[in-house]
């Protein structure tokens, strides 16, 4: 993990990276509960069977189950130690470019697009890439926009 000591510090820092993720392996039992959660049961992402002759080979996790990994990728990857409260702000784009199949694993690269200075701190454009490990083409790439206070 990348540790900040300020959040003036990553304002140099635009258009650089500033850290990755772990990986995380995708199980079908965080599928389910995210069906579960969200009461979307398609079939792709929870009848195994039905799922290994259709068009993926096997189960895969919703987009949105990716896109909802980001606060735990993001918290893996970097920290700003001044920083006493941080809230999402919304999202400027997001694209699904590649099934991520079960068991599948993932990691979240993070680059920095923009840094607005706020009173009292910052709001932050991130540049959020999900890596599917052994393939090229990244899961989803979406631009996160939080607001971080020192």
């Amino acid at each position: 993990m990348k540790v900040y000591a300020n959040l003036s510090d990553l304002q140099p820092l635009v258009g650089q990276d500033l850290a990755s993720s772990e990986w995380l392996t995708i199980e079908q039992s965080r599928i389910d509960q995210f069906a579960q959660a969200t009461g979307d049961h398609q079939w792709i992402h929870v009848d195994a069977e039905r799922a290994a002759a259709g068009p993926f080979g096997a189960t895969v996790a919703h987009g949105f189950l990716t896109l909802s990994l980001l606060p735990l990728l993001s918290e893996t990857s970097f920290a700003v130690s001044d920083v006493r409260m941080g809230i999402n702000y919304g999202l400027n784009r997001v694209r699904f470019a590649a099934p991520v199949r079960v068991g599948s694993r993932l990691r979240a690269h993070f680059k920095l697009l923009s840094f607005e200075p706020l009173e009292g701190g910052a709001q932050l454009t991130v540049q959020a890439t999900f890596e599917i490990e052994g393939q090229a083409k990244p899961a989803c790439v979406a631009e996160s926009v939080s607001r971080r206070y020192v």
